[in-house]
């Protein structure tokens, strides 16, 4: 399966975004989709996943302030971020952990299958 991220830029702290991740080649009601980030000089940090039933689950960092959502006709999951902070900012990817049978939500970017090209997050102070 093929994903194709979308919808980073520069943006002010306290204003919100919306990341888009478009998937493509498979069967997207397979897949349990999630959200990963990675600043620089730092390592790839999980941010939120959803299962195919939309069953979610986010890091601590983000609670609150994230929502991840997914709309299996359009084979697209979506990363609302509202009152981003300056830590937000880092290349977000997403990625598709083929989970058709158990709803696995992990945390673990060794979990998934397929990964996005990123899109950046640049939160100005």
């Amino acid at each position: 399966v093929q994903l194709q991220a979308s919808g980073g830029g520069l943006v002010q702290a306290g204003v919100s975004l919306r990341l888009s991740c478009a998937a493509s080649g498979g069967t997207f009601s397979n897949y349990v989709m999630g959200w990963f980030r990675q600043a620089p000089g730092k390592e790839r940090e999980f941010v939120a996943v959803i299962s195919w039933s939309s069953s979610t689950y986010y890091a601590d960092s983000v609670k609150g302030r994230f929502t991840i959502s997914r709309d299996n006709a359009k084979s697209t999951v979506y990363l609302q971020m509202k009152s981003l902070k300056p830590e937000d900012t880092a290349v977000y990817y997403c990625a598709a952990d083929f989970s058709p049978r158990v709803a696995r939500l992990s945390s673990t970017a060794n979990s998934y299958d397929f990964w996005g090209q990123g899109t950046q997050v640049t939160v100005s102070s």
